[in-house]
């Protein structure tokens, strides 16, 4: 007969070990220090504290633990979940967390937005904590200066909101979406309708304040600048819990125009796609560019081209009717707005006023609840035949609530050296791929046709794409790049194959900077930065 051990599956293993796990955490015995007493005890005030923490036997557990989980993929029946949510609302109950997880050898996953593609800043395969930041969302404006201090848990449209009552004239080159976390967006990069005109979000951070495994409050000048480096763009999750970031804040002019143009194949859409490859990323720096391409009615493919220029339409058309005169951008294709209001029409949010931006539970009607994506950089324009091997995938049956967007590159974000921060995805490559299909419903079968099908168009999309490493964005984590797939890495030389996928030759460098700052690798997740040791 087979031992128990052998015979049970690893999820009931993990829901076994998680429940005596919770136990030790929730429940004191005589003389033995639970996980709760611990961060009680190291608490400024217990009283404070025992308000903050929730477990499953808080009767708001299960929706505070849902209430920023976006994919839907990892928020099941099944999905392993926490078993103590930390909400700390001042530093000490962050060194709190992390000493007595330590302590008890639980793992910490960070939440600022709920956002990961993978569902890693709230779902671990080891017992786990979340620590949600969901109470540290400060935003300190200083026109003057054109700084601003953002603590972690604040959400893009919380940022944009406070920058909007106080200044026209002033932005953060940011993204789109307005409950991406700060603390996860800034941690991978971040780029936004602004990045060929001022470089990424992490262009723009002038300083950070981080809480590494040791305790220690540390700003640039105490980090030093190589942990100031990894920090942006590294990726979240492997290098302590930072909890604020000063932002340099840029001009902006009072009067912005975006426009669409939608084509389908029998408007020519192919070649216009094949020409826009060549073009997009030669524009003036003022310009953000992208194609939205989705199957509709008919069977036919739409590409949808969007544009945002800084400056007015007498500007837009002339410049594209001379640099792209096939698209045939027309004054009556345009609009012009203030930078505050292209963000909800870019976003496709609604513009009846701005508290949407301050809305934390908002659902993009450009995701799909349950939904898997992936990412390509593209070096050299895809051939006509090759974009129509693409159209192909989606008209196939999982194609209908699928989209890939092509974001062009270029500008002053190319001009910056790939190793001034870890993100190194610039000079050379001429647009970003975007690849999202989404479902409506979970059951097993669905799911994996799904995801089977967009590992389908990623496979055949690969004699296309960058290669030797074919590149990844940190900030759409795939958990399929790896070996044979799978994502629970341990040894650095497993993680050298996502990690140059994603940082190139910076990995190394990562790694080092994490050897220096938690050798001991307790700030960990499938696809966090290892140190030499590990």
């Amino acid at each position: 007969m087979k031992s128990l051990h052998f015979s049970m599956s690893p999820f009931v293993f993990i829901l076994l070990l998680s429940s005596s796990l919770m136990a030790s955490a929730t429940s004191a015995d005589a003389g033995d220090e639970t996980f709760l007493d611990c961060i009680s005890l190291r608490s400024d005030d217990s009283t404070s504290i025992s308000q903050l923490i929730f477990t499953p036997n808080n009767s708001s557990f299960s929706s505070l633990l849902e209430s920023t989980a976006r994919n839907l993929r990892f928020s099941t029946e099944t999905t392993p979940r926490p078993l103590v949510i930390v909400t700390p609302s001042q530093v000490s109950h962050i060194q709190a967390t992390i000493h007595c997880a330590q302590k008890h050898g639980l793992q910490i996953r960070t939440r600022s937005g709920g956002h990961d593609f993978e569902g890693l800043s709230y779902v671990s395969r080891a017992p786990f904590v979340v620590v949600d930041m969901v109470r540290l969302r400060s935003v300190d404006i200083d026109v003057e200066n054109r700084v601003a201090w953002v603590q972690s848990g604040a959400v893009l449209g919380e940022l944009y909101y406070n920058l909007a009552n106080r200044t026209n004239t002033l932005a953060f080159p940011a993204g789109l979406c307005p409950t991406v976390g700060i603390g996860g967006y800034l941690s991978g990069g971040g780029y936004g309708l602004l990045f060929r005109t001022y470089g990424l979000a992490i262009d723009n951070v002038l300083d950070a304040e981080l809480v590494d495994v040791n305790g220690r409050v540390l700003d640039r000048n105490s980090m030093g600048e190589e942990l100031f480096w990894a920090i942006r763009g590294g990726g979240g999750g492997s290098f302590g819990i930072v909890v604020s970031w000063k932002l340099r804040l840029v001009p902006v002019p009072p009067t912005v125009t975006v426009f669409t143009v939608d084509r389908t194949l029998g408007q020519n859409a192919t070649e216009l796609v094949h020409q826009w490859q060549s073009i997009a990323p030669g524009l003036p720096d003022e310009f953000y560019n992208e194609i939205t391409i989705t199957r509709v009615a008919n069977r036919t493919i739409r590409a949808s081209f969007h544009g945002y220029f800084l400056g007015g339409i007498d500007e837009v058309v002339p410049l594209m009717q001379e640099r792209f005169p096939e698209l045939g951008l027309v004054r009556e294709n345009c609009a012009e707005m203030s930078w505050i209001e292209s963000i909800l029409y870019m976003g496709n949010l609604p513009n009846e006023s701005l508290n949407i931006l301050l809305d934390r539970t908002y659902q993009s009607p450009l995701l799909s609840p349950y939904f898997k994506s992936k990412s390509d950089y593209v070096r050299k324009p895809i051939p006509r035949i090759g974009l129509e091997g693409l159209w192909s995938n989606l008209f196939e049956e999982e194609g209908t609530s699928a989209s890939i967007s092509f974001i062009s590159y270029g500008g002053r974000m190319a001009e910056i050296p790939a190793t001034a921060t870890p993100f190194p995805h610039r000079a050379g490559n001429l647009y970003k791929i975007v690849y999202n299909s989404g479902w409506e419903e979970e059951e097993n079968v669905r799911s994996e046709r799904y995801m089977r099908w967009m590992r389908r168009v990623y496979n055949y999309m690969a004699s296309y794409v960058s290669k030797s490493p074919r590149q990844a964005y940190i900030n759409y984590r795939d958990l399929d790049i790896g070996i044979n797939g799978a994502g629970n890495f341990t040894s650095l030389a497993q993680a050298s194959v996502w990690g140059r996928k994603y940082f190139m030759n910076n990995f190394h460098r990562l790694v080092r900077a994490k050897t220096m700052i938690d050798p001991q690798n307790f700030f960990r997740h499938e696809q966090s930065i290892p140190p030499f040791s590990h």
